[in-house]
């Protein structure tokens, strides 16, 4: 199997994880610069993370968790609840990889403009709701929603798109888990 992706991407790293102590190859690039042209040849949405296993390409992140659950079990089914909170999990980050390409692009995300409106209103709503998931002990158990759980506010803390103080429940539950040996392995401010 071989791993396309990018160190700094949240989506990346939570693949990465769930593939830790298992054999694989691991490809880096920088998809906004020399990696673009790479990319392309191995995923029209230009998208990362890829798998590639046995000539079989799969992407997204979620995509490529259910497959190697179905294709090699690794890791397990998820309830219709995981599914949801997953769905939370993924709509945050969306909204957050949103307001930093447009920061990069030069654009003030800090507007009332109604696109940057409703990607804050989501955020905030979805923040408190996972902080409520996490304190019904929802995401006790390391497993994929854990790990997506974690890369999401590791990846936004590291991006200084949100402020963990406003979430101390979800600044418990990275610290908890931010001495993991493959959690330390991926960390995007060493890689």
């Amino acid at each position: 199997m071989e791993l396309i992706g990018s160190n700094t991407s949240p989506f990346v790293r939570r693949t990465r994880l769930l593939l830790a102590g298992l054999p694989y190859t691991y490809t880096q690039l920088d998809i906004y610069a020399e990696g673009r042209s790479t990319l392309a040849t191995q995923t029209p949405i230009m998208k990362i993370p890829v798998l590639i296993d046995n000539e079989q390409p799969i992407y997204d992140s979620r995509v490529i968790a259910r497959y190697l659950q179905q294709i090699h079990g690794i890791g397990e089914p998820l309830s219709w609840e995981e599914e949801n909170r997953m769905t939370i999990i993924d709509a945050v980050l969306d909204s957050l990889v949103m307001l930093l390409l447009s920061q990069r692009s030069g654009l003030d995300t800090s507007t009332e403009v109604m696109i940057y409106r409703l990607q804050r209103e989501r955020i905030k709503s979805s923040l408190a709701t996972l902080e409520h998931e996490v304190l019904e002990g929802n995401f006790r158990l390391w497993r994929y929603p854990a790990i997506c759980l974690y890369t999401l506010i590791d990846w936004a803390d590291f991006r200084e798109l949100i402020n963990l103080r406003d979430y101390p429940i979800l600044k418990g539950f990275r610290d908890e888990h931010a001495k993991r040996e493959e959690v330390i392995a991926t960390d995007p401010r060493w890689g």
